[in-house]
């Protein structure tokens, strides 16, 4: 390990609330848990809380700033030969081994925020040890991610999540779940620490494009094509669903970009389960082929009805 001081980035004349506070942030910040599979992060968080370590004991710090200690904790070779110096007459040593403690009110207050334990006290039996105990520290989370198809996404299904271990996991899919939403499953994640529970699997899903079916918030959408004469005639036609086809009535008139509303055929919302709407835009298709006989009706047609849909536009 380096120097500590520089491990924290502090200066040698540092306060102990300097000191306590410059470890809450890098501790946070380089938490194995909040940095899931990233052995950097992990390795310096050890580098910081063994920084800490040295400097919050007041005469730890007291031995390293004189050089009888190394950033280690362990005796060098000036601590060595002062040891005889400062023997007293019945060759006592005045400084000895020590075992290894850290301040455990700092440490549990950090760990009762980031893992929200609960109960006075609790932390810091479960969390640091001295003589009779070691670290204990709950997992670090695993992050994946997972492709899902959107109408399970829409209806809620199991799939199996292969991991890059060989390991396979079954996911419950909650009906209505969308890209960028999260699925945790509990001690699905890495290994505890001196005994510690593992952590979880944090699984970030992305919810597959669908041909036809737009999701816009709980609401779906589509473009629903329709014929001349169904568009200006009325007529009932066959509209899909994520729940399979209904009948839809496209009124008489219907023009090009006409949205109609069926209740209820959306998305279902993650906690109350009420559905939304699906949106059907009206898209008239021209015929895919014309003869002269519709082309000189539609000619005489607009020729006794003259219009001009662009009159808004000034041309």
């Amino acid at each position: 390990m380096t120097d500590p001081y520089e491990i924290l980035g502090l200066s040698r004349t540092a306060s102990d609330d300097d000191i306590r506070k410059a470890y809450r942030k890098l501790a946070k910040k380089y938490h194995p848990d909040l940095n899931p599979g990233k052995a950097d992060a992990e390795a310096r968080f050890k580098d910081i809380s063994a920084a800490n370590a040295l400097l919050s004991d007041p005469e730890k710090r007291a031995r390293f700033d004189r050089g009888e200690i190394d950033a280690s904790g362990a005796e060098t070779q000036r601590s060595f030969y002062r040891g005889f110096a400062d023997a007293d007459a019945a060759g006592a040593r005045r400084y000895g081994a020590e075992e290894h403690f850290v301040d455990n009110e700092d440490l549990e207050s950090f760990f009762s925020d980031l893992f929200r334990h609960r109960g006075a006290g609790a932390g810091a039996g479960a969390t640091a040890g001295g003589a009779a105990g070691g670290f204990r520290m709950r997992g670090g989370n695993a992050a994946y991610s997972m492709r899902v198809p959107f109408l399970d996404a829409v209806k809620g299904a199991r799939k199996r999540l292969n991991l890059p271990d060989g390991r396979t996991l079954d996911v419950d899919i909650p009906a209505g779940i969308d890209s960028g939403q999260t699925i945790r499953l509990k001690g699905q994640g890495g290994p505890g620490l001196g005994g510690g529970p593992p952590g979880d699997a944090l699984i970030e899903i992305e919810v597959e494009p669908h041909p036809v079916f737009r999701r816009d918030g709980n609401d779906i959408r589509i473009d629903l094509p329709v014929t001349l004469a169904e568009a200006l005639l009325g007529s009932k036609v066959r509209v899909p669903t994520v729940d399979g086809a209904v009948a839809m009535t496209i009124p008489k008139g219907a023009d090009n970009g006409t949205v109609l509303r069926l209740k209820g055929k959306g998305v279902p919302a993650p906690k109350s389960g009420v559905r939304g709407d699906q949106y059907v835009t009206v898209r008239p298709v021209l015929p895919s082929e014309v003869d002269t006989g519709f082309e000189d009706f539609i000619r005489g047609w607009y020729d006794s009805h003259p219009q001009n849909p662009r009159s808004n536009l000034g041309s």
